[in-house]
C-alpha cells in the first residue's frame, strides 16, 4: 500500500458495447423450442412447461352427511375424469330410493383422488403453463436439454443501484431533457403505455404512479427516496432479494437514494438509444453474490466492430473520491472518502477487514469495509 492509501473498488458497469450471455431456464423440466445457432427476440418463448393445478379438496363426506367409507359408493365420476363447474359428481343413496342428495363440484379439473378413510375428494386443477422467453434479443448458443439455453448478444448495458419488479420490455423514451432534471408527475403521458421511460434525478412517488396507471412497463431514473419506495410498495423492504414483486411496473436507480442526478454518461448512453427496444431487469441483490437492476439495449449484428471495451464505474479509492455505500446500513448513500486506514480494524461483527472513512454529505463520518463501497464517476 502506498502512502497516500489507494486502493481498488468496483463500480456498476455502463457501457455502449459489451458482450452479453443470458441463461434461460424453467424452474422444472420442460421443452425447448428452440436450437442452437436460432436468432430468437426478447419477448419469445425459448422454453415451456407446465406445472400441476391447485387442488381443491372436497370434504363430501361432511358435505353429504356420510361415513367416509360411503363417498365411493356415491361416486358419479371417478378417479381420473375430468368434471365441469355445476356438474353433479356424487348423488346419496337416499331412502328407500327416495330423498336422494346431490353434489354440484363447484370447480373445474381433474379427479385425483377418493378417500374411503377421511371422506374427502380431490380435484386438480388443469396444469399451470409456464413460458421462459428469451428476454435477451440475440442467438441461442447452447441448449440445455429438458431447461432451457443460453443466449448471447452485444449490446449496450446499463447496471443501476437498485431496482423492484421483475424482467419487462418496451420502448425507451426520454421523459426528461437532462440528466439533472427531477422526474415528476408531469412528465408522464398517456403515449408512454408500454414504454421503458428514462429520467435524470429524483423520481417522485407520484411519478411512479403515474407511469404504472398509462401503462409503462418501467420507469429508471438517478434516485428516489427511501419513503417514497416504501409507500409505492406498501411495506418496508428491508433487505433482501428484488423481483418478484407484482408492482405493474419495474422501477431501476441508478445512482442512489435521494435527490440524485443520474450520471451523465449514463444519461447519454440511454438517449443515443432513445426509440429502440430494450430489455429491463429490476432484480436486485446486495448480499453475497450481488445481482444489480439492469437495462439491456440490444445492437445490430456485427455493431461490435472497433467498439471499446465494457467501462466499470470503479477505479482508484483515494482520499477525496467521490463513493456510494452498497451495503447495510447505509446502502445507497453518497460520500466522500475522508481517509484509508493502512492496517485492517476490527468491526462490530468481530471481524477484521480493511477499512475506509466515509464522510456523508450531512457530516456524518463512518468507519466501513472497503468492500461496501463503490466509485462514483465524475
Amino acid at each position: 500500500m502506498s502512502a497516500k492509501g489507494t486502493a481498488y473498488a468496483p463500480g456498476l458497469t455502463v457501457t455502449a458495447f459489451t458482450h452479453h450471455r443470458a441463461r434461460r431456464v424453467l424452474p422444472i423440466p420442460g421443452d425447448v423450442l428452440v436450437h442452437a445457432g436460432e436468432r430468437v427476440e426478447a419477448r419469445q418463448v425459448v422454453a415451456q412447461t407446465f406445472i400441476p393445478g391447485d387442488i381443491t379438496p372436497l370434504n363430501l363426506a361432511k358435505l353429504l352427511s356420510l361415513q367416509p367409507s360411503e363417498v365411493p359408493g356415491c361416486m358419479l365420476r371417478r378417479e381420473g375424469d375430468a368434471v365441469s363447474p355445476g356438474e353433479v359428481i356424487a348423488r346419496t343413496k337416499g331412502i328407500f330410493g327416495r330423498f336422494k342428495q346431490d353434489y354440484i363440484v363447484p370447480v373445474a379439473g381433474t379427479i385425483e383422488s377418493i378417500s374411503a378413510v377421511t371422506g374427502q375428494v380431490i380435484v386438480r386443477g388443469a396444469p399451470l403453463p409456464v413460458d421462459v422467453k428469451a428476454y435477451l434479443a440475440g442467438t441461442v448458443e447452447e441448449v440445455i436439454a429438458g431447461e432451457g439455453c443460453v443466449i448471447e448478444a452485444d449490446v449496450a448495458l446499463v447496471q443501476g443501484i437498485f431496482g423492484v419488479g421483475g424482467e419487462t420490455f418496451g420502448r425507451l423514451v426520454m421523459a426528461c431533457q437532462s440528466h439533472d432534471q427531477a422526474l415528476t408527475v408531469e412528465r408522464i403521458t398517456p403515449d408512454m403505455a408500454g414504454a421503458v421511460v428514462i429520467g435524470g434525478a429524483r423520481m417522485t412517488l407520484e411519478a411512479i404512479r403515474r407511469a404504472r396507471d398509462v401503462g409503462a412497463s418501467a420507469i429508471v431514473s438517478g434516485g428516489l427516496d427511501d419513503a417514497d419506495l416504501e409507500q409505492f410498495l406498501g411495506y418496508n423492504l428491508g433487505v433482501a432479494i428484488t423481483g418478484s414483486e407484482k408492482l405493474g411496473i419495474t422501477v431501476v436507480i441508478t445512482e442512489g437514494f435521494g435527490d440524485i442526478a443520474m450520471a451523465r454518461r449514463t444519461f447519454t448512453l440511454l438517449a443515443s438509444h432513445a426509440g429502440g427496444d430494450v430489455a429491463v431487469n429490476g432484480t436486485t441483490q446486495i448480499r453475497a453474490g450481488v445481482i444489480r437492476p439492469e437495462i439491456v439495449i440490444p445492437l445490430p449484428v456485427g455493431a461490435g466492430e472497433a467498439r471499446p471495451a465494457a467501462e466499470r464505474r470503479g477505479g482508484v479509492l483515494e482520499v477525496g473520491a467521490p463513493v456510494r455505500v452498497i451495503r447495510d446500513p447505509y446502502f445507497g448513500i453518497l460520500g466522500t472518502v475522508a481517509s484509508l486506514p493502512s492496517e485492517p480494524q476490527t468491526l462490530a461483527s468481530g471481524s477484521r477487514a480493511r477499512v475506509v472513512e466515509v464522510r456523508f454529505e450531512t457530516g456524518q463520518g463512518v468507519i466501513i469495509p472497503r468492500a461496501n463501497v463503490e466509485i462514483l464517476e465524475d
